[in-house]
């Protein structure tokens, strides 16, 4: 059984932090605050879409990360998959801009994120957000920090007082059943999870179809803070699976997941059966 902190990680996140605050300026130099980014822009198979800033993003870090851990495989949104990465301990898990619609029409709410994983569960992770003077990251068994501060997750335990973000159906169903503080949706899937691990919002709805590089980074960070991102069954979430992709997930602070799993149970059961 391979150790959940290997002696290196510690050593690492400094330089991941380091990579991260370069990328973001790469980035920033093509963000325009409340306006349409100068980035070139297209779209990819599929319809999402991608802009240069993500690409030179993404290469630039993989350069710096690949030099700094040679013997981790590699996924991120912007390369194609390396079955390769299945048969290593390491891994990094990349997203370039979590946000990129956010990035391209002036919204801050946008990051770039950066994982390790050893057996894939997070061990060093950042999420840094340049345009909202914001960066995350956490180390396994080491605490959260936001801009060198520790953070903890808010505490609250009542789902009436808890301020919920997410995808706009699924809080008009969580609210049929239950009342609870709506947040706006924020963009960045990541930063929907770190807003909760500084306790800006209490609990998180997270759709099917969300990737490996949207979560792992801020999953870390998260489970530091003292709070947990799980399975709509409410198990934890594995990365460096073949498929990257996940079903819904629920996170919150750890004193509010039984009141959430409980309503959301609800949720599901009163939702109309497809025939």
């Amino acid at each position: 059984m391979h150790p959940i902190s290997p002696p290196h990680a510690k050593d690492l996140l400094p330089a991941i932090r380091a990579a991260c605050a370069e990328a973001g300026q790469l980035a920033l130099d093509l963000f325009r605050p409340g306006e349409k980014t100068a980035a070139r822009t297209w779209a990819k198979a599929g319809g999402s879409p991608v802009t240069e800033a993500d690409i030179g993003v993404d290469t630039f870090l993989h350069i710096r990360l690949s030099a700094l851990l040679p013997e981790a495989g590699w996924l991120s949104e912007e390369t194609a998959d390396d079955a390769i990465r299945l048969s290593r301990r390491y891994v990094w898990v990349v997203d370039p801009i979590d946000g990129t619609r956010a990035f391209m029409s002036g919204s801050p709410d946008w990051a770039v994120c950066v994982a390790l994983l050893d057996d894939g569960l997070p061990i060093a992770g950042v999420v840094h957000a340049p345009a909202s003077a914001a960066s995350y990251s956490a180390l396994r068994g080491g605490g959260a920090l936001r801009n060198d501060t520790p953070i903890r997750t808010s505490g609250v335990s009542d789902l009436a007082q808890a301020r919920i973000a997410g995808p706009k159906p699924m809080l008009d169903a969580l609210a049929r059943q239950h009342s609870f503080v709506a947040v706006d949706k924020i963009p960045s899937l990541a930063l929907r999870l770190t807003r909760i691990a500084d306790a800006s919002i209490d609990a998180g709805l997270v759709s099917p179809d969300s990737r490996d590089w949207d979560l792992a980074a801020a999953d870390l960070v998260l489970s530091e803070a003292g709070g947990k991102l799980t399975t709509a069954e409410g198990a934890p979430v594995r990365y460096n699976r073949e498929s990257p992709i996940h079903g819904m997930l629920v996170a919150s602070g750890t004193e509010l997941l039984s009141p959430l799993d409980r309503a959301l149970r609800r949720m599901r059961e009163s939702a109309p059966q497809r025939g």
